[in-house]
């Protein structure tokens, strides 16, 4: 089973991304008894709820994690979510326990299997956020912050690890990449 975890992992935010990026935007606040804000703050810039996502894994269909996407917009439009350059929130709320290093592995396969063309330009950014990578218990959080000019910010259950910086005004670059390999 943990090797399925891991390999489900690598495709977490996309199944999560797809679940988000629905025909409609979800205007919903809960999700398998997970709640989430209708609104909140994303580095300083208020953002609301777009939608919820079930990951789920294993041919048993073991729930991982409820995803809630915030955005400045709400938009149904996967392309322009992911162009738009202005503050974004992911949050993973963790529904059972995964391992920083299954986190790791899902992060590093994933990139592999979707980014192949920029995998070389992206190897600094892979490597930085695999080591901002922790075990997550049921009830957690990781959270990621895309902040405009400054990178995505990592947080872990309300601890912020680490920020992945963007060169000159690439964020979006990151942000998306992190949401497309979902």
């Amino acid at each position: 089973m943990k090797t399925t975890l891991t390999q489900n992992l690598r495709a977490a935010a996309l199944i999560a991304a797809l679940a988000t990026f629905a025909a409609a935007p979800a205007y919903g606040k809960e999700c398998k008894g997970i709640n989430f804000r209708d609104q909140t703050q994303a580095g300083g810039t208020d953002v609301v709820l777009n939608g919820l996502g079930l990951r789920q894994a294993t041919i048993m269909k073991v729930n991982v994690y409820v995803a809630a996407l915030y955005v400045v917009q709400r938009s149904a439009d996967a392309s322009s979510i992911l162009a738009s350059n202005s503050s974004k929130e992911l949050i993973l709320h963790f529904m059972r326990d995964v391992g920083g290093a299954d986190l790791s592995k899902g992060w590093q396969e994933g990139f592999e299997n979707n980014a192949k063309g920029q995998l070389a330009a992206l190897k600094e950014r892979i490597e930085k956020l695999k080591g901002l990578m922790a075990d997550m218990k049921s009830g957690q959080r990781l959270i990621f912050v895309a902040k405009p000019g400054a990178g995505v910010e990592v947080n872990v259950n309300g601890t912020v690890k680490g920020t992945i910086e963007s060169k000159a005004a690439v964020i979006v670059k990151n942000f998306s990449d992190l949401q497309s390999l979902w």
